[in-house]
C-alpha cells in the first residue's frame, strides 16, 4: 500500500518512518518527503548547505510545490502515486519525483525528520559539483518535458529581445543618416530574431506533442492499475 524509501548510509532515523506514513494514512497526501534540518547538520559543509537550499528552491519553482528539502531520499509514496510516477533518471530520481508530482497534481507534502551521522560516504554522488550538474540537467529535461511551451518561450525570448533591441538601434541610426547605420548589425539582429522565433515554434510544436504524452501516460497508468489488481 505504501512504499518507504530510505538511504543506506544511516543518514536518516528509521524511527521517523511512522511520521512519513501517517499523512498518507490520513488521506492528506500521496507523497511525503522527509525534510532534514539542513542548517543543523554538522557534517554538511557550508557550500553543500547553500546548494541544497538553492536546489530545493529551483525545484519548488519548476514543480509549483512547497518542498523545502527536495533532494531528501527519505520519503513515503502511496501505491496510487507510484502507479503514476515515471522515473527517467535514476541518479536524481528524488528531484524528478517531486517535479512530476507537482506538475501532475499529485498531493505532496513534507514533514520534519531527524538525521544521524552517516556510516559511510555516498556511493552514488562522486562530488558535490557532479551532483549539481546532473541535478541541473534533470531539472531542465523535466521542465522541457512537462512545460515545453513555457521553457522554449523563455529561452527564445533571450535572442528575440537582443535582436529587437539591435533592430531598434539600427533603425534610429538609419533615421539619423544612412551612413551612420551598420548593415552587419542589422543582419545579426535579424538572425537573433529568427532564432528566437524558431525556438517559440519549437515550444508550440512540443506543447502539441505533449498531448500524446499525456494520453500515453494515462493509458500506462490504467494498464498498471489493471495489472496490479490482477
Amino acid at each position: 500500500d505504501i512504499i518507504v524509501n530510505i538511504d543506506a548510509d544511516n543518514q536518516y532515523s528509521s524511527e521517523d518512518i511512522p511520521k512519513l506514513v501517517q499523512p498518507i494514512l490520513d488521506n492528506k497526501s500521496e507523497i511525503v518527503i522527509g525534510a532534514r534540518p539542513i542548517g543543523e547538520i554538522d557534517h554538511f559543509s557550508a557550500s553543500k548547505k547553500i546548494f541544497q537550499r538553492i536546489g530545493s528552491w529551483v525545484v519548488q519553482i519548476a514543480s509549483n510545490t512547497q518542498i523545502p528539502d527536495a533532494p531528501s531520499g527519505f520519503r513515503a509514496i502511496s501505491r496510487e502515486a507510484a502507479l503514476q510516477i515515471n522515473v527517467f533518471n535514476e541518479y536524481t530520481y528524488t528531484l524528478e519525483m517531486v517535479i512530476q508530482a507537482g506538475l501532475k497534481g499529485i498531493p505532496i507534502m513534507s514533514v520534519p525528520v531527524r538525521t544521524n551521522v552517516p556510516l559511510r560516504s555516498s556511493r552514488l554522488i562522486k562530488s558535490l559539483y557532479d551532483y549539481i550538474i546532473r541535478s541541473a540537467i534533470t531539472i531542465v529535461l523535466i521542465f522541457m518535458t512537462y512545460r515545453p511551451l513555457k521553457f522554449f518561450f523563455l529561452i527564445g525570448s533571450v535572442p528575440f529581445t537582443i535582436g529587437l533591441i539591435l533592430s531598434i538601434r539600427w533603425l534610429l541610426l538609419f533615421l539619423g543618416g544612412p551612413q551612420a547605420s551598420s548593415i552587419p548589425s542589422l543582419i545579426f539582429s535579424s538572425v537573433m530574431i529568427i532564432i528566437g522565433f524558431q525556438l517559440w515554434m519549437f515550444g508550440l510544436i512540443a506543447e502539441l506533442m505533449s498531448v500524446n504524452r499525456k494520453l500515453s501516460e494515462e493509458l500506462q497508468y490504467k494498464i498498471r492499475k489493471v495489472e496490479w489488481n490482477a
